[in-house]
């Protein structure tokens, strides 16, 4: 495949597609009235609020608002590239993608790196089993108490000793060369000559969550700095996004019903020797909300495992912090901090696997290691500590979402303060955010609801015209986007909800498109035509009236003329006529 998908072929390859047999295939869904449920494989729960709509070809979560067309859901559950889902949708139905034309360069550049990645791993492999310093690596994996299975089950590797052992595989291939440093495999001298990143370490390949390898690290065999090495960020490597393991250790997560999150994936090897196969690690960054959402759709609770001292709490309370906004519904997070001098290998090694398992029944739940902490910066006999105390604390708990945690986190914050009100103030500059689910209730503008309406029946556009005097009024909030969607529906009234949404991929209004077509407008009818025809009446009738105030605020400024005299009189006229239209069409 090459060049840009063409816009035709994705709308018939969507046309082509049953979202409902897509999904099925992956969760199982059961038939609810028209539309068809499950538990929403996007986040955790127990009752299903994951609709997908066979007329509409979308599917929602009244939970988490994950939604989209069946190419978003390929997206987002086999975490394929938008490409990768086009492809995997065209095989399914027996389309063939056309060539449009020599592909982009960024088109070609993410497989290329995964091949030079997925060599560099092979390579790596082989050297552990035949290079003359393989004696040294396999004695140090013994040291650390590693078996050959375990080692073979990681694909544990050896970069020699040399400056340029795995460079010289590129044989002089420049463009080769220039593929193996975007992949963060060599670095470029300032003589323009290569040399290899990984040298005399062991190696640990990366993979993505499809198992793919896409970046590498690396412990240093003997002395050296730094111990630990892990690939540059690369266009397919984000260290705020991988996890170490979580390709392998999904399944056991989600038995478990937590996962354990170590520092080092020597911790990780470790913890899997010893039968521990649900832990993951991060690769030399901190805890981020894209680590957590990953986690969280596996199972409802995550255990951070830090090293007791100074460093490891400090660590700790920087992963709280970026866990809170991610804490409804349920989900739980807690700190196993371990002895001053172990790390998950060392302690492991020395007490057995069902001493770590122990230890993680045992481990500080959030809420415990939050107020700990809090408490341990104030005097709690003082009135004035208490009052510290609320103060360091409201700010924390305002970014929990709305729900029973942050009211039993508020509550727990009175009965050790004694102090009776403890919620942030509800300031326009300080609102909180609704949480997801409230969003998905809030009333909705005129104009937000016809687009909303407009997006879930795109039939609509056919069968109304948008009210004529909203040109008057270009600078509305939403009326270009309206009548964007208005004309794309009703040139092409088969376009369902998805292929809609396709429409606005990657565009800036694509987020709150999604959002509003999501949206229950509790109607029972089926159609919405009563709804959207009154909505449109809403929107003529603010239109008239915002008229009207621009000529009644210049003629108490100055005389009007009369022809603006005469407009303003017609305007109050076709108002009047609109108010009784509506009248009687509501009688």
């Amino acid at each position: 495949m090459s060049g840009r998908i063409p816009r035709e072929f994705i709308d018939e390859l969507l046309a082509r597609t049953d979202i409902v047999e897509l999904i099925d295939a992956r969760v199982p869904l059961t038939k609810a009235g028209r539309d068809f449920k499950a538990c929403c494989p996007f986040h955790n729960e127990k009752t299903p609020s994951f609709t997908v709509s066979q007329t509409k070809q979308f599917y929602h979560c009244f939970g988490c608002s994950a939604n989209g067309s069946a190419i978003g859901f390929l997206m987002e559950f086999e975490h394929l590239s938008f490409r990768e889902a086009i492809e995997e949708l065209a095989q399914n139905v027996g389309l063939e993608i056309p060539d449009t034309g020599p592909a982009r360069a960024e088109d070609t550049l993410t497989p290329a790196l995964l091949d030079a990645l997925a060599d560099a791993n092979r390579f790596f492999k082989e050297q552990l089993r035949s290079h003359e310093m393989s004696a040294e690596a396999v004695a140090y994996l013994k040291e650390r108490g590693l078996s050959g299975e375990v080692a073979a089950l990681f694909e544990l590797g050896l970069a020699p000793a040399g400056w340029d052992t795995l460079s010289q595989t590129a044989q002089g291939d420049s463009k080769m060369l220039d593929l193996m440093a975007k992949a963060g495999l060599v670095a470029r001298k300032d003589s323009g000559r290569f040399y290899d990143r990984f040298r005399s370490r062991v190696i640990f390949p990366i993979h993505d969550y499809k198992g793919r390898v896409v970046a590498f690290g690396g412990r240093i065999l003997g002395d050296g700095e730094p111990k630990y090495l892990n690939s540059p960020e690369t266009p397919v490597f984000q260290k705020g996004s991988e996890l170490y393991n979580l390709h392998r250790a999904r399944s056991n997560i989600a038995q478990q019903g937590h996962s354990v999150v170590v520092e080092g994936y020597m911790d990780v090897v470790a913890l899997a020797q010893h039968g521990i196969e649900h832990a993951v690690a991060t690769l030399g960054t901190a805890t981020t909300p894209r680590h957590l959402e990953r986690l969280f759709r596996l199972a409802p609770s995550i255990i951070f495992c830090f090293d007791g001292d100074r460093a490891g709490r400090a660590a700790a309370w920087r992963a709280l912090e970026t866990a809170l906004p991610e804490l409804g519904g349920g989900r739980q997070i807690s700190f196993l901090f371990l002895p001053d001098g172990d790390d998950p290998d060392s302690l492991i090694r020395r007490e057995g696997g069902p001493a770590f398992s122990a230890l993680v029944t045992k481990a500080t739940s959030l809420p415990d290691f939050l107020f700990k902490k809090l408490s341990a910066e104030t005097d709690l006999g003082r009135i004035d500590g208490r009052a510290r105390l609320v103060e360091l604390a409201k700010p924390l708990l305002a970014k929990i979402p709305e729900g029973p945690l942050r009211e039993l986190m508020h509550q727990r914050l009175r009965e050790e303060t004694g102090v009776q009100s403890t919620e942030q103030a509800r300031t326009p500059q300080g609102h909180q955010p609704p949480s997801r689910r409230q969003t998905s209730t809030q009333r909705l503008s005129p104009m937000a609801t016809a687009i909303s309406l407009l997006l879930q029946q795109p039939g609509l556009a056919a069968r109304y015209a948008l009210p004529e005097n909203l040109d008057e009024e270009a600078d509305e909030p939403g009326l270009k986007l309206l009548k964007n969607l208005h004309k794309i529906a009703g040139e092409e009234p088969s376009l369902t909800t998805g292929a809609l949404l396709e429409r606005f991929r990657d565009t800036e209004d694509s987020i709150a498109l999604e959002k509003l077509a999501g949206k229950d407008h509790l109607l029972e009818e089926h159609d919405f035509s009563p709804f959207f025809s009154e909505t449109l009446l809403t929107l003529q009738e603010q239109a008239l009236g915002k008229s009207i105030d621009k000529l009644v605020a210049r003629a108490a400024k100055e005389d009007l003329d009369e022809s603006s005299k005469g407009r303003l009189a017609a305007l109050y006229l076709e108002r009047q006529s609109l108010r009784q239209r509506r009248e009687e069409g509501g009688k």
